[in-house]
């Protein structure tokens, strides 16, 4: 069986797939794309978003954090999946939770955007919950999404690729006095570690997306 692998920014997402793996029990081959790939600095600025576009943060190859244009990205996102699709993958992962209604696949995709709020739509309709996003110009968007379960919310901006470990530390401490039922990291470049300080601290269940994806991925192959 081949997975393929799509990152919003650019290949390989050595912060993302190591982890995947970890969970994974065959040793699955992984083919991965980007919309970004072979595209420049310089040119990557067409992709910035302007005030009236809802920012995607990613990452490039050299680990530099770098927001994008929803919309901008939308055809290269359909150019990946056709790549992956003629390289005869099983399933196709994004590796991102945004929502992109516009793409399709003849193949299995997965998209964490749906999986994650349909699992908190099962296990949790009622009851506060916080989102942690990386950028906080993404607030007013995501709170829109997740109000759809509950209208309960509170957003918390911290980047996974910029942010320390002191920040989400203090974010945490915070969350403990705010009392919340859930933790919903809405980004598939928060890690294992930023999940583990979270739980530790306020002692509440938290949901990291690149975990629960590599999860269903398992079930998936598993013979």
């Amino acid at each position: 069986m081949k997975i393929g692998a799509i990152t919003i920014g650019q290949s390989p997402r050595d912060d993302i797939i190591p982890e995947i793996r970890d969970i994974l029990t065959q040793n699955i081959k992984i083919i991965e794309k980007g919309v970004l790939d072979g595209i420049s600095s310089e040119d990557i600025k067409n992709f910035y978003p302007d005030k009236t576009d809802f920012p995607i943060v990613t990452r490039l190859k050299n680990g530099t954090e770098v927001k994008v244009a929803r919309k901008k990205i939308v055809p290269g996102l359909k150019n990946c999946i056709s790549e992956l699709e003629k390289d005869e993958v099983d399933v196709i992962v994004l590796l991102c939770t945004g929502e992109f209604p516009e793409i399709k696949s003849e193949k299995i995709l997965l998209e964490p955007h749906k999986i994650m709020v349909n699992i908190v739509r099962s296990i949790k309709e009622k009851g506060k919950l916080c989102i942690i996003v990386p950028s906080s110009d993404q607030i007013s968007l995501i709170n829109k999404r997740w109000k759809r379960i509950s209208p309960d919310i509170i957003s918390i901006p911290f980047s996974p690729y910029s942010g320390k470990d002191d920040e989400i530390i203090k974010k945490a401490e915070k969350i403990v006095e705010l009392n919340v039922d859930l933790i919903i990291l809405d980004c598939i470049g928060f890690t294992r570690k930023i999940k583990s300080i979270l739980r530790d601290i306020t002692g509440k269940p938290v949901l990291l997306p690149r975990t629960i994806i590599a999860r269903i991925l398992q079930e998936l192959i598993e013979i």
